[in-house]
């Protein structure tokens, strides 16, 4: 099964409940997408995040923090 194929599950983000410089990791094989939807769900909540690509247990994905 090729990347495109793969069906992603609803995220369901933790804004209201983080603090500044607390963080969250979503594995996924679409980054870019993934970085899109993390970006315009946190403008909606009025905060700031950062995303990097990160790699956590052998799982490529989003590592997000709060910065404001």
């Amino acid at each position: 099964m090729e990347a495109n194929q793969l069906i992603e599950p609803e995220w369901l983000f933790p804004f209201e409940y983080m603090s500044v410089g607390e963080s969250f990791f979503i594995p996924t094989l679409r980054l870019a997408e993934m970085m899109y939807i993390i970006d315009t769900s946190a403008k909606r909540a009025k905060i700031r995040v950062k995303s990097y690509v990160s790699v956590k247990d052998d799982h490529i994905g989003i590592r997000t923090w709060r910065v404001s």
